[in-house]
C-alpha cells in the first residue's frame, strides 16, 4: 500500500478522534476547528483538504465513527443472545468511563438532544444509530425465543436505561448507576423470560 494514502488516512483518522472525543466531553456545540486541531495535531490547512464542507462535515463524520465503535461492540455481541449483549454494553461504559475519569459521555445522546435548528443532520444520524442499537438487540432477543414486539420493547427499554446510567454515572463520577441500572435491566429481562415460559404467576 502506498504511503502516502496511510498518512493522509492517519491525520484524517486522527482528526475524527479527537471531534468525537470532544463531543462526548462537551457535546456537538463544543467541537471546534481549533479544539480538533489542537488535539489530533493535524495542521489548519488539513481541515477543508479532509472536510471540505468544515465544521459540518466534521461533527457529521466524528457522529458516525464514534457511534461505529459502540455499534461493532453491539453487533459482535448480538449473536449470543440479549442478555449477553447487556453486559458487554455495560462492560464497555464502565472502562470507556473509568479510563476519562468519568468525562466522556455518549456522543449520540449528545447529538441527539442537541438543537435541532443548528445541527438538524446530527439528530437524524444519531436517530440512524439508534435505530441500529435497538433492531441488533430485538434481533438478540428474539434469538433468545421472545416475539417480535416483546423484543423491540425489551430493546427499547435496554437503551433508554443504560443511556441514562451512563449520564447518571458522569454526573455522579461513579460506576455505580450504570451497575445498579444493569441489575435491574437483568432482573426485567429474566422476569420476561419467565413469564414467557410459564406464564404469569398464579396464573393456569
Amino acid at each position: 500500500m502506498a504511503k502516502t494514502p496511510q498518512k493522509r488516512g492517519s491525520t484524517r483518522t486522527k482528526m475524527l478522534i479527537s471531534a468525537a472525543e470532544v463531543m462526548r466531553e462537551r457535546g456537538a456545540a463544543g467541537v471546534t476547528i481549533d479544539e480538533v486541531l489542537a488535539r489530533s495535531g493535524a495542521p489548519r490547512g488539513s481541515v477543508y483538504y479532509h472536510f471540505p464542507a468544515g465544521r459540518n462535515q466534521i461533527l457529521t463524520e466524528a457522529l458516525k465513527y464514534a457511534g461505529e465503535e459502540i455499534t461493532g461492540v453491539i453487533d459482535e455481541a448480538a449473536a449470543n443472545g440479549g442478555m449477553y449483549l447487556v453486559h458487554k454494553f455495560v462492560a464497555f461504559w464502565e472502562e470507556l468511563l473509568v479510563e476519562s475519569d468519568f468525562a466522556a459521555g455518549c456522543p449520540v445522546v449528545a447529538a441527539a438532544i442537541g438543537a435541532v435548528d443548528q445541527q438538524p443532520q446530527l439528530t437524524t444520524v444519531a436517530g440512524n444509530i439508534f435505530r441500529h442499537w435497538r433492531d441488533a438487540l430485538t434481533r438478540a432477543f428474539t434469538s433468545d425465543g421472545f416475539g417480535e414486539t416483546d423484543a423491540a420493547s425489551l430493546a427499547i427499554t435496554c437503551i433508554a436505561a443504560l443511556e441514562g446510567a451512563v449520564v447518571l454515572c458522569r454526573s455522579t463520577r461513579t460506576v455505580e448507576p450504570l451497575r445498579d441500572v444493569a441489575e435491574q435491566v437483568e432482573f426485567l429481562i429474566r422476569s420476561r423470560e419467565f413469564i414467557r415460559r410459564y406464564g404469569f404467576p398464579g396464573k393456569r
